[in-house]
């Protein structure tokens, strides 16, 4: 047998000391001598963040769900590892993975009960834990394979497994994000690609990944004219956005053809529907932009700056009285002449006009527009119904009962006063000013008392425009030929679904204005708190959604938005962005600007 020795000297660390007893940091032997842990260091240099790992299979699959890839990092690598981020795994010969982070997890790494009492006082007294003693494991989602095509980098759907052990690493490459996302090289500018709500950071200069919309530069149909909507709490910086968005959008080189093939091609037109009296200020610079960074902005082909081609229409109604000391823009009063009802009768039938009585509306407003030889104003319109022959003879006629009829008669009379026909040049006569390529043109209700005047004025115009874009025949050639978007901010107040004769009119003029929006150059730019409330026959054909912090969460479910941005929309910090564009780039996280490209908020 062999001699062990003498165990009379061994100390138990357990036993000495205090009553609590002492940690040691190692164990001790014979005559108190400790065992501490080898300091071992391994030769050669580390490169990645870790390795894949097999121990639970290695699959790529058809069905997103049956993809199991896991990444093992090692400890001084888990510190930079966030959900979202972005990974590279090369296979043996030239291609990559690339993947993204969808889960992380800490396993136990030996057969271990850490849920004791010793595990729990040992932690209390230390100052850290010995990150050696578990694995980090990372789930992965594979995104693309990019590989090498001459001397462009391409990309396709993931249809190959990594080898086990491949060391994985941090997508640093900036053409290797760029294509791993499907993201276009030009565009107009959201803000910079982020995880978590910290920049993605590269090997290039400027070390940022720049998210920009497709807008024809590749021969792609700009993103535009397939709409856009910005969705986003009180306080989340949807104005801020939507006017940084839009700024990209009226500069001297952004043009459109209106028709394939076609040699000229006008600048957009932008029409900007503003409830809150802000859009004006985009005439103005912002005086927090300094000169270095517009240049900064410059070379990065971002526009800045105020655009001096920004006019305020603002709607003369009634007694209504617009103060503009926030802004240097032009103003030009017009009003909203009663003739456009012709074209539009829902916009005197308000919402509690049944099928029968808007009927009669119908036909009333066409025997009066028919009649009428002199100018067809809306006090002559009430007169019109005044006429008691009139509606002895139709119902008597049986055309119109005498109850609809005044069914009819009380709810035109409610038209707020002043809408129509007021002292100012008539909308239909500043159509050319109005629509201008190159022009934005705000159209400010923020002075307008009643909710149901903004709401006229609003869709009255709004239909102007899109009634000249889809028509076959149009009395407004301006309007079909000049590249035009519609933005509407708080969109629900006026594309809510409803069941009503106006509401139907409404939503189906705007269902068919963004299914023709590609073919006719018509984009709609619509900003909401509440997308849940905008009618879904026009929320399926917004292209491109922008997602910043919601609370509701029937607002952030009604955005369709895959699971992973899904959760993160309730935390995301002011100016973070979460994009949903399918035709332009895997679902992705954006950092916009900090600071807004033109003048924006009051003294």
């Amino acid at each position: 047998m062999s001699d062990l020795g003498s165990f009379s000297d061994f100390r138990d660390s357990e036993s000495s000391g205090d009553e609590g007893g002492e940690e040691q940091s190692g164990g001790s032997g014979p005559e108190g001598r400790e065992f501490d842990r080898p300091d071992v260091t391994a030769s050669g240099s580390d490169t990645g963040v870790g390795a894949l790992a097999v121990s639970e299979g290695l699959r790529v699959a058809e069905e997103a769900e049956e993809n199991r890839l896991r990444a093992y990092v090692t400890a001084q690598n888990r510190t930079d590892i966030r959900l979202g981020t972005y990974l590279l795994a090369p296979y043996p010969d030239y291609e990559t993975l690339f993947c993204r982070i969808t889960g992380l997890e800490y396993a136990q790494a030996y057969r271990s009960d850490d849920a004791t009492e010793i595990h729990a006082r040992r932690a209390m007294r230390s100052s850290g834990i010995d990150e050696q003693d578990y694995k980090l494991m990372a789930d992965l989602d594979p995104l693309a394979v990019l590989y090498p095509d001459g001397e462009t980098l391409r990309r396709r759907a993931p249809d190959r497994v990594p080898k086990p052990e491949t060391v994985v690493k941090h997508a640093s490459d900036h053409e290797k994000i760029r294509t791993g996302l499907d993201l276009p090289e030009s565009g107009a500018f959201l803000g910079h690609l982020s995880v978590g709500g910290e920049r993605v950071r590269t090997q290039a200069t400027p070390p940022t990944v720049a998210y920009r919309l497709e807008d024809g530069d590749s021969g792609a149909d700009p993103l535009i004219f397939r709409h856009v909507l910005i969705a986003g709490g009180t306080g989340s910086g949807k104005t801020h956005t939507a006017k940084n968005v839009l700024r990209q959008y009226l500069t001297e080189d952004r043009r459109y053809a209106i028709e394939p093939g076609s040699n000229r091609t006008p600048r957009a037109a932008v029409v900007q529907f503003d409830p809150q009296d802000e859009y004006a200020q985009m005439h103005d610079d912002n005086p927090d932009l300094d000169a270095a960074t517009e240049r900064d902005y410059d070379r990065q082909g971002v526009a800045s700056g105020g655009h001096e081609d920004t006019v305020a229409f603002v709607p003369q109604v009634g007694n209504a009285r617009y103060a503009a000391g926030h802004h240097r823009a032009e103003q030009q009063a017009f009003t909203i002449p009663f003739s456009m009802v012709r074209a539009n009768k829902w916009l005197v039938a308000g919402g509690r006009l049944n099928d029968n009585q808007y009927n009669a509306l119908t036909y009333l407003l066409d025997r009066f527009f028919d009649e009428r030889s002199g100018e067809a104003t809306y006090q002559a319109f009430l007169d019109f119904l005044d006429d008691p022959a009139l509606r002895q003879e139709l119902d008597e006629s049986g055309r119109v009962h005498e109850a609809t009829f005044d069914a009819v008669k009380r709810r035109v009379s409610a038209v707020p006063r002043g809408v129509f026909d007021q002292d100012a040049r008539p909308i239909t006569e500043l159509v050319h000013e109005f629509v201008r390529p190159g022009r934005l043109s705000v159209v400010p209700t923020y002075h307008l008392s009643s909710t149901r005047a903004a709401e006229m004025v609003v869709l009255a115009l709004s239909s102007l425009l899109v009634d000249q874009k889809l028509s076959s025949d149009p009395t407004f050639e301006r309007i079909k030929e000049t590249p035009l978007i519609l933005g509407m901010d708080e969109a629900h107040n006026f594309l809510a679904d409803a069941d009503s004769v106006q509401a139907r009119q409404v939503i189906g003029k705007f269902t068919e204005a963004a299914k023709q929006g590609r073919k006719e150059r018509l984009g709609l730019f619509l900003i909401t708190q509440d997308p849940q409330d905008i009618a879904d026959p026009v929320f399926k054909q917004l292209n491109t959604r922008i997602a910043l912090t919601l609370s509701d969460e029937d607002a952030v479910s009604s955005l369709n938005l895959p699971t992973a941005l899904e959760s993160r929309i309730t935390d995301m910090e002011r100016g973070n962005m979460a994009v949903y564009s399918p035709d332009n780039s895997k679902p992705v996280e954006v950092m916009g600007l900090s600071t807004c490209l033109t003048r924006h908020g009051r003294d």
